[in-house]
């Protein structure tokens, strides 16, 4: 499948009086008693709707039968949607190589082939191969920039290379820098006979997502498995390897930098890896290495196999403390050798086989001496003190860049007539077309879980869907005095920067905002909350050398920091803790915060 993107609509949908935008500036300037300008930035998010296609699209959701027009809804509303693929019957029985592969869904991919090899290059973003290579004998397959520098990713590989001999696949940069993965391999390599499969930079640099290996060499004979780099400096990457070299003959296999070096939170799941195998060689080197806690879980691990041997070196050595569960780990085998070198804390072991096992410096994670020292790194300029907010001082700005596919508001017209609700998520997969498990179900009910979270304490906070609902929440915290403001351009972003001309809001008093986040949802959705203790700035923002002005930052700074976590990335890169410094951090491009208006 296509991620697919909406056009920006009639550009005479403003000029007309019953138009979503032209009805946002009424509302706007019958709220707040003043007029808002005709290039406010809030207002290039309102629905680009025409008047009648507003009104068409209103009662067909009153109806229930918005689904049944949604691939003129998302183009027309600038939505985020993913188009019907049908299935695409070529065999490609022969060589291919694809350049600039794009918008695929194939069944029976190179079924039979016998030996040659297969290239793709500059693979793109949601695409489906069904019965992958199966059969095949000596053939190769080589995929170069696997949906490198992609968002939203959804790719499904089924049964594949099932029962292939000899050969070898390869993913070079698998998803490198994507955004949001949801990536699918079943039967991988079941059954296959000496064919072995190489990930060099899996998932590297990857925000959020899922990765799924289902009976991944399972009933395989002679298979040489290996992940190099494998979801390294990734954020938030969840990983389920299920049947992982179940009832296997030979199998080698080996995870190298396994979430290693700056992963934040990666989550993996290894369901009966290795059952019942027979002299199989599993490594792990360097297993979540220098990452931020994050979550692993062994069932049934190496469970009834024979002569297995199993070596886990730098066990997770997080710098921040995460979890490790081993259930039924090595139950029932015979003749395992399994070992730990240098061994991390915080683990439980359940139906533990005490033969074959050894463990060595257990229990050696780092310190918070070490992290304290900056071992676990935050990226430069995401946070920072006050003083910085001071004319020609020179700092590094992070990167502000808005990396969520762009969408618009809905209007309440319609936006009230859409569910919204994870108890709804059946009727919500149906309006938007959204698969059993796919990666729109999970991005939905993602979003409306977050938004369904009980606040925190003192926090106020509401997600929105309009412009109008977005408005209503924070006049409901501040008042209907209210100024919304967010920074310029990204100018700037990853680079040194001089901070020039600063302005202090409300005269640089102590005050409450809202601040609003969006999140990933097929129409553009918010996540506003309320902010207490803070200061807001404005500043122009120089280019260091030539002294030129580039960007117009906004800039909040967060007084009361006693509630933050000890482990938050402003404390890593700060230094103190909780309560004893304040913490700011420049507003990202398309994010915003509101305030009290000035005098």
């Amino acid at each position: 499948m296509q991620v697919a993107f909406g056009g920006t609509g009639n550009s005479s949908a403003s000029e007309n009086p019953f138009s979503p935008k032209a009805s946002f500036v009424r509302y706007w300037n019958k709220q707040l008693n003043r007029d808002i300008p005709k290039t406010h930035f809030l207002i290039s998010k309102v629905s680009p709707l025409t008047a009648v296609d507003s009104a068409i699209f209103s009662k067909l959701a009153a109806q229930n039968h918005l689904d049944s027009r949604l691939p003129s809804f998302c183009s027309s509303a600038k939505l985020f949607c993913f188009p019907d693929l049908s299935l695409s019957l070529e065999k490609h029985s022969k060589d291919v190589n694809f350049a600039t592969y794009l918008n695929k869904n194939f069944t029976d991919y190179g079924s039979g082939s016998l030996a040659g090899a297969d290239t793709f290059k500059n693979y793109s973003e949601n695409d489906s191969f069904r019965r992958y290579t199966r059969n095949s004998v000596g053939h190769k397959d080589q995929f170069n920039n696997y949906a490198s520098g992609s968002n939203v990713v959804d790719q499904s590989f089924n049964t594949y290379s099932t029962a292939a001999t000899g050969g070898s696949g390869n993913f070079d940069n698998y998803n490198h820098e994507v955004n949001v993965p949801n990536l699918k391999f079943t039967s991988y390599s079941d059954e296959s006979n000496g064919h072995g499969q190489s990930f060099t930079r899996y998932t590297e640099n990857a925000n959020a997502g899922e990765q799924s290996f289902s009976n991944y060499g399972k009933n395989g004979n002679g298979v040489p498995n290996e992940f190099s780099s494998y979801g390294k400096g990734s954020n938030v990457i969840g990983s389920d390897f299920s049947g992982y070299g179940q009832t296997a003959n030979g199998a080698k296999d080996t995870f190298t930098s396994y979430a290693f070096d700056i992963s934040n939170d990666p989550a993996n799941g290894f369901k009966n890896y290795g059952e019942g195998g027979n002299a199989a060689v599993d490594s792990f080197s360097t297993y979540r290495d220098h990452a931020n806690v994050g979550d692993s879980s062994f069932q049934s691990y190496a469970k009834g196999s024979n002569g297995a041997e199993v070596d886990f070196t730098n066990y997770g050595q997080s710098f921040n403390e995460g979890t490790e569960k081993f259930t039924g780990y090595g139950q029932g085998a015979d003749g395992q050798s399994i070992g730990f070198n240098i061994y991390g804390r915080n683990t439980t072991f359940k139906d533990y086989a005490k033969k074959g096992v050894t463990f060595k410096k257990y229990n050696q994670s780092l310190n918070s001496a070490e992290t304290a020292q900056g071992h676990w790194v935050v990226e430069a300029g995401k946070f920072f003190r006050e003083k910085m907010l001071t004319q020609g001082t020179v700092m590094q700005m992070p990167d502000i860049k808005d990396k969520l596919p762009a969408r618009s508001f809905l209007p309440r017209t319609i936006l009230s007539k859409i569910p919204f609700s994870s108890s709804k998520i059946g009727e919500l997969k149906r309006i938007f077309h959204a698969g059993d498990n796919s990666s729109l179900e999970t991005i939905m009910l993602n979003a409306l879980k977050e938004c369904e979270r009980a606040p925190s304490p003192g926090e106020i906070k509401r997600c929105v869907g309009s412009a109008e609902d977005m408005l209503d929440f924070a006049t409901s915290v501040l008042g209907r005095r209210v100024d919304v403001r967010t920074t310029e351009n990204v100018n700037g972003s990853k680079n040194y920067i001089k901070i020039g001309e600063v302005r202090k809001i409300n005269g640089g008093k102590v005050t409450k905002s809202v601040s609003c986040h969006q999140s990933l949802y097929p129409y553009l959705l918010y996540y506003c909350h309320s902010v207490p203790k803070v200061r807001v700035y404005e500043a122009d923002i120089l280019d260091p050398n030539s002294g030129k002005k580039i960007n117009h930052g906004v800039a909040i700074c967060h007084l009361d920091t006693s509630t933050w976590s000890s482990g938050h990335g402003a404390f890593i890169a700060l230094g103190p803790g909780p309560g004893r410094i304040e913490v700011c951090h420049w507003i990202f491009e398309n994010d915003m915060t509101w305030t009290i208006a000035d005098s």
